[in-house]
C-alpha cells in the first residue's frame, strides 16, 4: 500500500463509523487503516476514504449553522472488471442499489449506497478498439 501522503483522500460523513468500516472492508474490499468511535479511515489502492461520524470534528456545524451530513451525489468511483458479477455479489451481500446498470459510450455503471446513504459508483470501462 502506498504511504498515506501519496494517496488521494476523500472524506465521507457517516452516521455510524463501525457500520461504515464493516461495509467498506467486508463488502467493497477496502483495508482498515485506523478506527476510533468518531472516525476511521480505510484504503483501496491509492484511495484513502476518511469516515467521519457525528462525534468527529468534521461534523461540527459551519459558522452559518449548517451541519455536515451524509449523502449527496458526489461519489467515489471504483473500477471493476465484471460489473454483472459484482452486482450479483453485492446483491447477495444485501448492498442497496440506487439504480440498475446503465451503459454509455465509456462503459457500464451502477450506484450503490453505503449504510449512511453515501453513493459509491462501480464502473466497468468499455472495451477499447484494437
Amino acid at each position: 500500500m502506498p504511504a498515506t501522503h501519496e494517496m488521494v483522500s476523500v472524506r465521507y460523513m457517516v452516521d455510524d463509523v463501525a457500520k461504515a468500516v464493516a461495509f467498506y472492508t467486508g463488502v467493497l474490499g477496502f483495508e482498515a487503516l485506523t478506527s476510533f468511535p468518531a472516525f476511521a479511515d480505510v484504503a483501496r489502492g491509492n484511495l484513502r476514504l476518511l469516515l467521519s461520524g457525528p462525534a468527529s470534528s468534521a461534523a461540527r456545524p459551519m459558522p452559518d449553522g449548517v451541519k455536515p451530513r451524509p449523502g449527496g451525489w458526489n461519489r467515489i468511483h471504483l473500477i471493476v472488471d465484471d460489473i454483472a458479477a459484482e452486482v450479483a455479489r453485492l446483491k447477495a451481500a444485501g448492498a442497496p442499489f440506487r439504480n440498475d446498470v446503465l451503459e454509455g459510450p465509456g462503459g457500464k455503471q451502477v450506484l450503490i449506497l453505503d449504510p449512511s446513504g453515501n453513493v459509491v459508483e462501480l464502473f466497468q470501462p468499455a472495451a477499447r478498439p484494437v
